[in-house]
């Protein structure tokens, strides 16, 4: 199987060439080699300049197309590229590599389409578990989810998950740019994909500050709810991708 780390990055010159050290250090250790790709969202940091200096591979953005953008760029390289499986990585560290076997195992096993890594699918995996405000949210997130689409999914907001070529030639062309995680998860659901979640462990930040504050948690818990009732009423079934 060829797998695909796509890794969005927007002002990461703390974290990136860490992130791609574990990388390294992963394909080091395991007969599974992954491949990756860093889109460089028009960081106004030192992160091109790490990626040159470093012969990181990645694709830089003439603007920022912020996070919807550059994870829909980098689902466009895995579909011309050929790739089994894309699994969307944040470049601030916070995903851990060693989970990439497990949560691309539902894929390979052909029991899902798309399998998300979940911090709260049980209460011992991971230790970080964000702040109090966006555990709500997401909880909020979570209920508005199963009540419009019937499924229940206990980690809406996570960014740490593995698709196959179905969602890959589907996000290529049609990924959300506000809210895309939980939006995105509407729509196959919607268009009858499969999906699942595994237990995953996170970590904090490597190095930075989260431009989401209390105040910003809410406003984007309230806009997501707003989003998914939206799509939901609106919704036309599309079917599968050919």
């Amino acid at each position: 199987m060829r797998i695909l780390l796509v890794i969005p990055a927007y002002n990461e010159e703390k974290n990136i060439l860490t992130v791609y050290k574990n990388i390294d250090k992963y394909n080091k250790n395991h007969e599974q080699k992954i491949d990756y790709i860093v889109v460089n969202d028009c960081s106004k940091d030192s992160t091109e300049k790490i990626l040159r200096n470093n012969n990181i591979n990645h694709i830089n953005l003439v603007s920022n197309l912020g996070i919807g953008g550059a994870v829909q760029t980098g689902y466009r390289y895995a579909q011309e590229n050929n790739y089994d499986i894309a699994v969307q990585f944040d470049g601030d560290g916070q995903h851990d590599v060693n989970y990439i076997e497990t949560l691309c195992k539902p894929i390979i096993d052909k029991k899902a389409n798309i399998c998300v890594g979940s911090r709260y699918l049980d209460d011992t995996t991971s230790e970080f578990k964000s702040s109090f405000m966006r555990r709500f949210g997401k909880n909020i997130i979570s209920i508005m989810i199963k009540i419009f689409t019937g499924t229940k999914i206990t980690d809406p907001t996570s960014g740490f998950r593995a698709a196959d070529k179905e969602i890959i030639k589907l996000f290529s062309t049609d990924y959300p740019t506000d809210y895309p995680e939980p939006e995105s998860l509407v729509n196959i659901i919607k268009n009858g994909y499969k999906i699942t979640e595994v237990p995953v462990s996170m970590n904090e930040r490597l190095g930075g500050k989260s431009s989401i504050n209390p105040l910003k948690s809410v406003h984007y818990m309230v806009k997501v709810c707003i989003s998914i009732i939206i799509d939901s009423l609106r919704f036309k079934k599309k079917g599968k991708v050919n």
